[in-house]
Order: structure tokens, then C-alpha cells, then sequence
């Protein structure tokens, strides 16, 4: 077909969510209301139903998307995606993702139960009813695939598939051959002091190991070592209700997460007898796991960086048949998984299991191995027992509550309720061990480094109306390092809370619904601030490298899209941490086998984080001989010599891929919604940031932005980064793109009687008379 034709196929793919459908498999009618957004506002008469119509719902929207992030949780996503999906797919077989959200599926609780297996039928419903499917699957001549209870906690577990500690463990253990004691320099800065979250806006310095600290990971890691083996957050915050511009407490905040088209989140409002909820649904799951609020309470979360990973040197025999544990050989378990791969032949993956966990990095077959040994896999996990009992919490303590158990990814969890509390959580489970776990892999076969338990519930850090009426998340360090259990060994900056505390405590208009978009929107950097004062002390440049450094040596430091010297001064730090690669030649271990796991580890990434802290510490144990100064003058030449750039907003405009743009170019103008010029940078809090070797674009940003006004519930605002819709062809496909760009929010409407006055359309499911 030519362009129009598809195009029009589009359109048509497009769902009529308009009129009356019998649906076989409900109990009673359920209504659906779509506002001018599309978001769809469900109503059911019981909370099965609820939940039969949220699947079904999120069909009709998200199919697509729905089913290509249950093939990537499975190892399945090559089928549709070719082979750059190869890698991704084997780590999926490797960890083991279906088998351990069976195991899980089968031991939720009857609520959780009814819950899961109500939302999957309402999908089959979907792919039931005649309605289109959307334009996707005929692009892939592909049929959609009937869904499960359990592949609802797949695609959970997958969204947040081994955020954090891991990568950072993984990046520092290639390293170490390399730099030695220098690798405990590798790691996110702490902008010169931690800023806590407990107690809420304390300062602490970091621990910072050495390698006696290290000793057993350092043996272990230089015994697995080959003979020539030197040669990405989110912001939320609450104001108490007597600091609130409103007289009621204040939620907002906004995700970051890589833009990944479809968004990860939609829009949604689910209500039965039980619960009454709008906030951000997960496509796939059921109820409202991260951002939402029932009328009584609101709550939100950021990532809390807990670690709940952990990474094993396991020692293997001479046929790799055989791991050891406290001087005895114990038999791994092996088997063969065969991934198809659209284009090509299929591909074999060999999994390796030891008591720890499967081999994900490294070659057994060479007498050693990396294991991973991980919270969202290694014993039955019930966060989904959670999902239901959240949606009924009535405050801010039973909210907390209602989380207990939840283990799939760690969260901070900030709430706030119609009784005027706000409050703080960090929702995880995490094991109990020794802090040396989190900053290399330890040796598997001692027996010395195993988790010892479990942090109980009642132990989590929590606050509860904290002195001052401010709670401020940021992925921040949680706690001081005298805390009675180690939480956490990496974690980002401080700059983007620091920022915001500061804006909430000297800025009275921010502490509202519509003044929350002033956070959102903060492009003030406290890095390129430190970056400016290095500029200015510098001494030697001269011809047009002096010009560029009193440029940027005279500027405010804001990531303005409109500022050129913002482009200029990320040109020069990109140009200066590729100096760092060099000399240090940490660069040159992109290839090394610890840094493949999918998505892999960047070394310049890395050190584009690190930077910051080594210069302000001037310290130079990775620089070979080289001085700063001479590496900072280098870099000033290469930029100055280069043409001038656009402003910072046209650089760093984003490409919205749909995830089949790259198999259908030709069909990109279809699939790919245009993208607005953005400010910020991942370390402001307007934190639209960019992968260091890829370019300027902005590769992740705010999937969405939010203000929860607790009380008065039609005074809160929202927006996502493209639309409601997953449709390339719908009308609500990108249409808050623009909004978004801007850090503005549109209206969430919650009251039905406004609802029902306002409905964009109407749809009613009935249930069959023969149900």
C-alpha cells in the first residue's frame, strides 16, 4: 500500500468507543465516559466489573503497546522487533520472567486473583468484539495473542526490570582492573552533601569504601579477571496543608522515565461500590500501582534507589557443570530456551542458574561468572495483593498499610489525605546484609555475603507530618549512612530535591495546584553553576576558545530552550567527560563482557555523572598524568572550533519513535508524532535529559506531570507527554504534547455530575443474557 493507503488503514484501526457492546464474561452494565482528552472514566457496579472494564478499556487505547511490553517481559519481543531486540529478550529468559510471575500469579490472594484473571477477560472481550485492531498488526502481519491473569505481573515486573544498584555494580567491577582503589570515585555525585529524605532536607556526607572495605569483592572479581582486562529519576513533593496555598495538603510531582512511545502511562478513572480512583493506569495492569487518588487520599511515587540487587563472582569447574558454596561443589541448573527473531533464524540461550540466580554476565565455561540475585525474583512476591487494598485506603497510615508486601521495584511513596496528613514511605522489600554488597560484585562461594532476612515492614523508613510541612523526593538519598540497615549505596544527586525545597520554602505561589508547574518546569542547574565557576577561575585559553569560556563563564546556568550557551556548555562537558574516557581508558571498555547485559552499560554515561563530583573534589586518580585544567582547555578548543549551534530547545528536541518506525521508515510520519523544542537537562527538575553518547536529543523526561489538590479534587491538574490514545491515526495520539512541552496541566476532572455533563462520548457495556 502506498502512504494514503495506510494511512486511511490508520484511521480505520481507530476503535469506536461510542454506543453499546455486549460483552460475555460481565455482571451488570458498566458506563464509560471519555472526556476531550479521551481519558476514559469507567463506572461499574461492581469491582470485578471495574476491572473486567479497565482491560478492556486499555484494549481499546493500548493493545498494541499492551502486548509488545508482555512479549518484551517474556522474551518474545524479537518475534516482532528483529534482532536489536535479541539482547533484551535473552536477559528476559535468563531471569526467568514467566516462570517466577506464574509463581506469584498462583499465590495472590482471592481478591488479587479475581482481579488479574477480571482485567485479562476484559482484554479477551476486547479481542472478542469485532472491533479493530490497531494499525500495528497488520504492519507485522501479526494477530494479537489472548491474555492470562499472570501476564498482567509480567508486564509489572518488566517495566521496572533491574532498576538501579545493579548497573552500577556491573560498571564498577569492569573497571576495577583498570583504575583500583579510584573505583570507588565511580558513582553519581552527591553535589557536594547528600540531601536526605530522613529527617526530610538533612545533609550527610557519603561513605565512601576502600579497598580494605572491599577486599573479598576485589579478590574475587581480580581471580575472575582476563589477563588482558586493563588493556538513568523522578521529583515529587507534598506541602502540609497549613504550608499549602489552599489551606489542604499538596501532592505533585512528575516521573521520568525514557520516552518510549507509547507512553508508560495512561489516564484513568475506575469506580464501583468499592472505590472511586483516577491517576495514571499501567497498560497491562490493573488498578493504579504509582500515581492516583481515591477522594480520601492521593498518593505518588519516585524511584527510591533501594538496593535490591545483588551480583555474585560465582567459581565454576572445569566443565562449568558444577558451582562451589563453602568448599563444596554444587550442581547448577542448565537449560536450552530458543528465541524466534523476526528476519532471521532463531537464536539459542543457554541459561546457567546457581543458588544465587542465573548467570548474567561473563562466560562459566571460563571458570567464572556473574549471578544475580534480585528482589523481583528471587522469592514469591504479592505486590499485587497490594493493588486492590490501596484503591480503598482512607488515609494516610492505612494507605501505608495496604503496601505491605510490596516488593516488584522500590518506591518512595508520598500520600496525602483529606484529613490533612502528608506523609512519606519507601515501599520495598529489602534483604538484610553487609553495606560492602553494594559496590562491587562479592564472592559467591564463601557463604559470607548472603542476605540474612528481611527489613520488616514496621522497620521501613517512613515519615508522618514532618516538622516543617515539606516532604521532598527526588531519588535522593534516603538516609544517612548511620542508619541501623543499609538501604542503599548509589542514588541520584541531590541538585533536583535541593532544588525544589528551595523553591517551595522562598516561593509561596508554588505551594499550589497551578503553581506546581513552576517546579515542573525549573531549568536552573546546580552542576552547570559549579561548571560556570570552574570557567571563570581558568586561565591560558586564548583566540576563540577564550571566547567561549567567558561565554559560558558569564552565564546564569538555566537549560532555557531558547539559551544558545546552554548548547554550548553541554557540547563542552560531553567534549570534556570524552577527555576523561581517554585518559583514564575507561572508554575503552564498552565492550567488556560485564557492561553487555541488556540495555548495557555506557562508560561515558557513567562518567558524564561522575564528572561533576571529581572536578569539585579536583581529584585526578583517573587521569593518567593529566591535569584538569589541560583537559578543560582541550575540550574549550574542540568546541570552539566547531560551528555555532541552534538554542538549547532546538538541540535538544526529542524524536518520538514509535517502536516500529525503524522497521517501517517509510510509514515514520505516520507512527512518529512531531516533537515541540524543550529546556532542562537531566539534572534540573524540568529533568529532560540525554544519553551522553547519542547526542543532545532528549532521550527521557516527565512521562507525566501532576498536582493533587487533597480536598478539593476538581482543582487538580495533570498531562502526559504525547496523549491518551496509543493509535497513531486518533485524534488523542499527541494532543498534550504541546502542553506538556511547556510544563503546563489541564484540568482532571473526578465529580461524575461534571463528567456526565461534559462527555466527549459514551460508550455502554452490557453484560450478555447469557453471561
Amino acid at each position: 500500500m502506498n502512504q494514503e493507503e495506510w494511512r486511511e488503514a490508520a484511521r480505520r484501526a481507530v476503535p469506536d468507543v461510542t454506543g453499546e457492546i455486549t460483552l460475555p464474561g460481565l455482571e451488570g452494565s458498566v458506563t464509560v465516559l471519555r472526556d476531550h482528552l479521551g481519558v476514559a472514566h469507567i463506572r461499574a457496579g461492581s469491582m470485578k466489573d471495574a476491572f473486567f472494564a479497565q482491560g478492556f478499556c486499555h484494549a481499546q487505547d493500548r493493545l498494541f503497546q499492551m502486548e509488545l511490553n508482555r512479549r518484551r517481559a517474556l522474551g518474545r519481543s524479537a518475534e516482532w522487533l528483529g534482532p536489536s531486540a535479541f539482547g533484551a529478550d535473552a536477559l528476559s529468559r535468563r531471569l526467568g520472567v514467566e516462570a517466577t510471575s506464574r509463581r506469584d500469579a498462583a499465590a495472590l490472594g482471592d481478591e488479587a486473583k479475581v482481579m488479574i484473571e477480571a482485567y485479562a477477560a476484559g482484554v479477551n472481550a476486547f479481542l472478542a468484539s469485532g472491533s479493530p485492531v490497531p494499525i500495528e498488526y497488520k504492519l507485522l502481519g501479526a494477530t494479537p495473542e489472548p491474555w492470562e491473569g499472570w501476564h498482567t505481573i509480567a508486564v509489572m515486573r518488566r517495566l521496572g526490570l533491574l532498576m538501579g544498584s545493579v548497573w552500577f555494580k556491573l560498571w564498577r567491577a569492569a573497571a576495577l582492573p583498570l583504575v583500583g582503589e579510584a573505583v570507588t570515585s565511580l558513582r553519581y555525585d552527591d553535589g557536594g552533601k547528600d540531601f536526605l529524605l530522613m529527617p526530610q532536607g538533612g545533609e550527610a556526607d557519603r561513605w565512601r569504601a576502600s579497598l580494605a572495605d572491599l577486599a573479598a569483592a576485589v579478590a574475587a572479581l581480580m581471580e575472575a579477571a582476563e589477563p588482558d582486562a586493563t588493556g538513568g529519576g523522578s521529583n515529587n513533593w507534598a506541602v502540609s496543608a497549613e504550608l499549602s496555598a489552599t489551606g489542604r495538603p499538596l501532592l505533585a510531582g512528575d516521573p521520568h522515565r525514557v520516552l518510549e512511545l507509547p507512553n508508560m502511562y495512561a489516564q484513568g478513572h475506575l469506580a464501583c461500590p468499592e472505590f472511586d480512583v483516577i491517576g495514571l493506569t499501567v497498560p497491562g495492569v490493573p488498578g493504579f500501582p504509582h500515581f492516583a487518588h481515591n477522594g480520601k487520599v492521593a498518593y505518588c511515587v519516585t524511584h527510591g534507589f533501594a538496593d535490591i540487587h545483588d551480583l555474585y563472582v560465582e567459581r565454576f569447574d572445569e566443565r562449568a557443570e558444577h558451582a562451589m558454596f563453602q568448599e563444596m561443589w554444587e550442581p547448577v541448573q542448565r537449560r536450552t530456551e530458543s528465541v524466534a527473531i523476526r528476519g532471521e533464524a532463531p537464536r539459542e540461550v543457554e541459561i546457567v542458574e546457581t543458588r544465587h540466580g542465573p548467570v548474567i554476565a561473563g562466560d562459566p565455561a571460563s571458570g567464572h561468572a556473574l549471578t544475580l540475585k534480585s528482589v523481583q525474583f528471587a522469592e514469591t512476591d504479592l505486590s499485587f495483593d497490594c493493588l486492590p487494598r490501596m484503591l480503598r485506603a482512607d488515609d494516610v497510615t492505612s494507605l501505608y498499610e495496604a503496601t505491605r508486601g510490596w516488593g516488584l521495584i522500590d518506591h518512595n511513596l508520598v500520600a496525602g489525605d483529606t484529613k490533612g496528613h502528608i506523609g512519606w514511605l519507601l515501599r520495598a522489600r529489602i534483604p538484610r546484609r553487609g553495606r560492602e554488597c553494594g559496590w562491587l560484585p562479592m564472592p559467591g562461594w564463601t557463604g559470607e555475603h548472603e542476605w540474612q532476612g528481611w527489613i520488616p515492614h514496621e522497620e521501613m523508613p517512613v515519615l508522618h507530618d514532618p516538622a516543617g510541612g515539606i516532604i521532598v523526593t527526588a531519588n535522593n538519598r534516603i538516609a544517612a549512612e548511620d542508619h541501623p540497615d543499609y538501604l542503599l549505596t548509589d542514588c541520584h544527586p541531590p541538585y533536583r530535591a535541593r532544588r525544589v525545597a528551595e523553591l517551595l520554602r522562598t516561593d509561596p505561589a508554588t505551594r499550589s495546584p497551578a503553581g506546581s508547574a513552576t517546579i515542573h518546569g525549573d531549568v536552573l542547574s546546580q552542576p552547570a553553576g559549579e561548571f560556570v565557576a570552574r570557567l571563570k577561575a581558568l586561565t591560558g585559553c586564548t583566540g576563540a576558545a577564550e571566547k567561549l569560556r567567558a561565554e559560558i563563564g558569564g552565564w546564569d546556568g538555566r537549560m532555557a530552550a531558547h539559551s544558545v550557551t546552554a548548547s554550548r556548555y553541554i557540547a563542552f562537558r560531553v567534549a570534556l567527560t570524552k577527555r576523561l574516557a581517554a585518559a583514564s581508558g575507561l572508554g575503552d571498555l564498552a565492550s567488556h563482557p560485564y557492561l553487555q547485559p541488556s540495555p548495557g552499560v555506557a562508560p561515558l554515561m557513567q562518567l558524564w555523572w561522575a564528572l561533576p563530583a571529581l572536578l569539585r573534589a579536583d581529584d585526578t586518580s583517573l587521569l593518567q598524568g593529566e591535569s584538569w585544567d589541560g583537559l578543560i582547555q582541550a575540550a574549550l578548543d574542540e568546541v570552539a572550533a566547531t560551528p555555532a549551534p541552534e538554542n538549547w530547545g532546538e538541540v535538544h528536541r526529542p524524536r518520538l519513535a514509535h517502536p516500529l518506525s525503524a522497521l517501517f521508515p517509510e510509514l515514520a510520519s505516520l507512527l512518529d508524532p512531531s516533537a515541540e523544542p524543550l529546556g532542562g537537562d537531566g539534572d534540573c527538575v524540568m529533568a529532560n535529559g540525554m544519553i551522553a553518547p547519542a547526542g543532545p536529543r532528549t532521550a527521557y523526561g516527565a512521562l507525566s506531570r501532576y498536582a493533587f489538590d487533597v480536598g478539593d479534587w476538581e482543582n487538580s491538574l495533570w498531562s502526559v507527554f504525547h496523549g491518551t490514545s496509543g493509535h497513531p491515526a486518533s485524534p488523542h495520539y499527541a494532543d498534550q504534547h504541546k502542553t506538556w512541552a511547556t510544563a503546563r496541566m489541564t484540568p482532571m476532572r473526578y465529580a461524575w455530575d461534571g463528567l456526565e455533563a461534559a462527555a466527549a462520548a459514551r460508550q455502554l457495556l452490557r453484560s450478555s443474557p447469557n453471561r
